[in-house]
């Protein structure tokens, strides 16, 4: 029988041997952002490597739980590729290349892939305890929980995406505001679907009775609030799009909610 600290250490190699060949891909393609693209799969990945490891696991929630993840993984791979494919390296990664032109072929593995390795093996953990325990032995009412959230937060994030896609894909929305839709209640829906389905995922290893895995979720929230996604996201649109502003002062950053009319009639005044 493999045990947990097994599993843990086999996915950490299997996740660092992904990432440095993405790494080299990147400085063959000059593109350190690939890694976005590769991000979802990366946990399909560890649970792929779990799934297998683990074989007194629970079959019935193994299956579940990697399913879910297929789906998670695979759909945002695939928006995010047809999203960034041929506009060149984000902005991001390229403000980080011209700052360190001579050395960004190394410095790229240790800031952008290594670090993002070892988020991808720490958030992924309520995977691996979901694939590795054997009890219960039948589906509990966590379990069903589980899929309830993680329906939510797949709505809420690919639905989002979605909007957002044919939005700026319409050139006659060029340099106007997306607040129609899911945007309309919520300035971030597919963070905030990011985040509620990582609480779904948690729910299947506390239904195994690891609830000290809710570290992964606040991570993943903690990240897309706080780091990489809302708040820089919300600093760059404050200075780029007119209207957001009045945006911000409307509509709920992360939690979906109904926009505050008085104040939208207010900023529609001359």
């Amino acid at each position: 029988m493999t045990t947990f600290p097994e599993i843990l250490g086999a996915t950490a190699l299997a996740i660092l041997v992904y990432m440095t060949l993405i790494w080299l891909l990147s400085l063959a393609l000059k593109n350190s952002s690939i890694v976005d693209v590769f991000w979802g799969p990366g946990f399909m990945l560890a649970n792929g490597v779990a799934f297998v490891l683990a074989s007194e696991g629970f079959l019935l929630r193994k299956w579940l739980v990697t399913l879910l993840v297929c789906v998670w993984a695979l759909r945002l791979a695939i928006y995010i590729f047809r999203r960034n494919h041929g506009k060149g390296e984000d902005l991001r990664y390229r403000q980080w290349r011209e700052e360190n032109p001579k050395n960004w072929w190394w410095l790229s593995f240790f800031k952008v892939f290594l670090l993002q390795g070892v988020m991808l093996w720490l958030i992924a953990i309520p995977l691996l305890t979901a694939q590795f325990s054997a009890t219960p032995s039948q589906l509990i009412w966590l379990d069903y929980l589980s899929v309830v959230i993680w329906a939510i937060g797949f709505f809420f994030e690919a639905i989002g995406d979605t909007q957002m896609f044919r939005f700026k894909a319409n050139p006659a929305n060029r340099g106007k505001l997306m607040n129609t839709g899911l945007w309309r209640y919520t300035r971030h829906p597919n963070y905030f679907g990011e985040a509620v389905q990582w609480w779904g995922f948690f729910l299947f290893a506390a239904a195994t009775g690891a609830y000290w895995t809710i570290f992964s979720p606040i991570i993943i929230n903690t990240l897309l609030l706080k780091v990489s996604g809302v708040a820089m996201l919300e600093k760059t649109l404050q200075n780029t799009k007119p209207g957001y502003h009045e945006y911000q002062q409307n509509t709920n950053a992360f939690l979906p909610w109904p926009p505050r009319k008085k104040i939208a009639v207010q900023a529609s005044q001359p």
